[in-house]
């Protein structure tokens, strides 16, 4: 059994090139992504993130560049590394007239799993989506609130690893270890959520007063221990500083103390990650969820 320190990562790819006619869709890209993790891709529309994971899944050949899934090479093992992944779009090719378990049972006949056999993991996966209770209703009838959150955390808990683009940002912030953000068919910045959005912004301090405090003494000592300019709502009896120096906060907090002015809410506030896809791609995320959805892709690795 070997180590996580000396396996494979689950992804490995270098220098992805693929080009339709004159359009050079994915430009080099460079991934890494560990097992056992959570990896999210986030990109606006047609900055290459589906044709990317097309090339990872074997549905397209590269054009240039290298990728392994667990070691395998994406073009000279295709068969190998199509029994390692599982390839999950945000509308699934179902017939909705069917029942949840007939559908699950069509596609386990089609994997070659006994009827049996395809029945008993029907109603495993069923009670691992928490839909055992759903198991004999078409799936026309299934709202778009059935999630997966908490299944992918008990996936990536069991060894599984999962790549998941989309440009729902609250979802990648929530659950991916690293993030890479692609545009133009290049991979712009990487790292985990909170690298990310410190690359593009201070941190903020966020300080509420409670009643009867004086603002303008407040956005003076500010000025006077930060050195900064505080935002103020004079509504919310709030200000918003920049926070250069978190090792000034503490002398930011005596100061106050001194002055007779008392807190009633104490944050810090990071830029956000739709912060960081706005600076980072110049775009901001399509407002329509269609489009949004319609980009949305799921790529699990299971365990090596």
């Amino acid at each position: 059994m070997t180590t996580s320190s000396t396996r494979s990562p689950a992804v490995r790819a270098e220098g992805l090139v693929k080009t339709f006619g004159s359009n050079r869709a994915v430009d080099g890209v460079d991934l890494v992504v560990e097992a056992g993790t959570v990896y999210g891709v986030l990109g606006p529309n047609g900055a290459g993130k589906t044709t990317t994971i097309s090339m990872l899944t074997t549905l397209l050949r590269p054009d240039g560049g290298r990728a392994e899934i667990f070691g395998h090479d994406v073009a000279r093992e295709p068969h190998v590394v199509r029994q390692l992944i599982g390839l999950t779009g945000q509308f699934a090719s179902v017939d909705e007239k069917l029942s949840a378990t007939e559908n699950l049972m069509i596609f386990g006949r089609l994997l070659g799993l006994s009827r049996g056999d395809a029945r008993r993991k029907a109603s495993e996966l069923l009670e691992e989506f928490g839909l055992t209770e759903a198991a004999s209703r078409p799936l026309a009838k299934f709202s778009g609130g059935m999630r997966r959150w908490d299944t992918i955390r008990r996936l990536v808990a069991s060894g599984s690893t999962v790549v998941l683009t989309t440009q729902y940002l609250d979802e990648a912030d929530q659950l991916a270890d690293r993030i890479a953000v692609i545009d133009r068919g290049r991979v712009v910045a990487e790292g985990t959520a909170l690298e990310l959005k410190a690359s593009v912004g201070q941190a903020s301090l966020v300080l509420r007063l409670q009643p009867g405090s004086d603002l303008d003494v407040a956005r003076a000592t500010v000025g006077r221990v930060l050195d900064a300019t505080a935002i103020v709502s004079p509504e919310a009896a709030r200000l918003t500083v920049p926070m250069s120096d978190p090792d000034q906060v503490t002398d930011l907090l005596v100061a106050f103390r001194d002055a007779g002015l008392h807190l009633s809410e104490f944050s810090v506030q990071q830029p956000t990650l739709d912060e960081v896809f706005l600076t980072l791609t110049g775009t901001g995320v399509p407002a329509d969820d269609t489009a949004a959805r319609e980009s949305a892709d799921d790529l699990e690795g299971v365990r090596s």
